[in-house]
């Protein structure tokens, strides 16, 4: 995430908070008397107009969103909200909240709001360069830029918060060289094989964190090519075992999982849905109505998973940051593309 064109680093970080140096121990831990949440009033809007005076000093005026997501599990100290922050920036389907798009200057400040009050949804923001902001946890919040931004720093100052200069370096993606198998003609005649060989039955699409929309390979009526046509760029695909309809077979393996598993069903609508079974509190009562359905342990090593693939730009590029955890087929295919030595 912290890189500009060719692959340098951003030069310049500050980690923007409200909390006075002053009130550090020894160890620079905060003793003082602010508290690790928005108070969604004068603080929050000094955080925004500091985030803006950057935007400024560069000349931004659009960011892109990058690696967006919505909360599963809530690690944040404000329960989220429904609709996650996103309620009247995008619509209910969430188009043009995904890897890529761009937003105005506006919207960006108020995901960065969102993000501030725990809501649920996440992301960072970029101009590829130039500027990237992301909001880390008990209220800091991270800028990344091109130029020193003295201008803005001396804002960020007048508005009553504290501008930590940060070593950039720390930002950077441990996996940026990893390479990522698209989803291109030879990932789909391999699909085609594999539900051709009854190995595939069910194909994930994570369009952003944590919300998967989730589509039948095998079957009367599946068209292939209509579900690749229907597939956004740079969304992540897994490709999964058919669904079972020994429905008493998933039930015992997910109610003798000693890790958070994941079932996936179809219910009588023909509609596929997940979740995680520590999340639901009756079994039997979700796979009442299932016609078929699978489950898999939570542990990347003992996931059922047949292997992933990024959904390239127009271009043909992947440009995601991040992959799906790899499965063996992955690893295989990567250690194919690497340069012979």
């Amino acid at each position: 995430m912290t890189s500009l064109e060719g692959g340098a680093t951003l030069p310049y970080c500050v980690s923007i908070s409200k909390y006075d140096p002053a009130d550090r121990d020894e160890h620079w831990a905060y003793i003082g008397p602010e508290e690790p949440i928005s108070d969604h009033g004068p603080v929050e809007a000094a955080y925004l107009k500091a985030v803006a005076a950057f935007a400024a000093e560069l000349g931004v005026e659009r960011l892109t969103i990058r690696e967006p997501g919505l909360t599963s599990i809530n690690f944040g100290l404000e329960p989220t909200i429904e609709g996650h922050g996103l309620i009247g920036l995008f619509p209910a389907d969430l188009t043009g909240f995904h890897d890529g798009a761009e937003v105005s200057l506006e919207v960006a400040l108020e995901l960065v709001r969102a993000m501030m009050r725990d809501n649920g949804a996440f992301c960072s923001l970029e101009v590829a360069g130039r500027l990237e902001v992301s909001v880390g946890y008990d209220q800091y919040v991270r800028v990344l830029t091109s130029s020193p931004c003295e201008s803005a720093i001396a804002t960020t100052y007048a508005l009553g918060l504290f501008p930590d200069a940060r070593d950039p370096a720390i930002y950077a993606i441990d996996d940026e060289d990893t390479v990522y198998r698209p989803a291109d003609d030879e990932f789909w005649k391999k699909l085609v094989g594999s539900v051709a060989a009854g190995e595939a039955g069910l194909l994930e699409e994570m369009r952003v964190y944590n919300r998967s929309t989730w589509c039948r390979l095998n079957g009367e009526g599946v068209d292939l090519a209509a579900i690749r046509a229907g597939l956004r760029p740079r969304a992540r695909l897994t490709v999964w075992p058919p669904l079972s309809t020994d429905l008493d077979a998933v039930r015992r393996a997910a109610t003798a999982a000693e890790w958070s598993a994941q079932i996936m069903w179809q219910d009588a609508d023909g509609r596929i849905v997940s979740t995680y079974v520590d999340e639901i509190e009756d079994v039997d009562a979700v796979l009442a109505n299932a016609r078929a359905a699978l489950c898999t342990a939570n542990v990347v090593d003992e996931r059922i998973a047949l292997y992933t693939a990024i959904v390239p730009d127009g271009d043909g590029v992947v440009r995601v940051l991040r992959g799906m955890d790899p499965t063996e087929d992955d690893r295989r295919w990567a250690e194919r593309q690497a340069p012979p030595a």
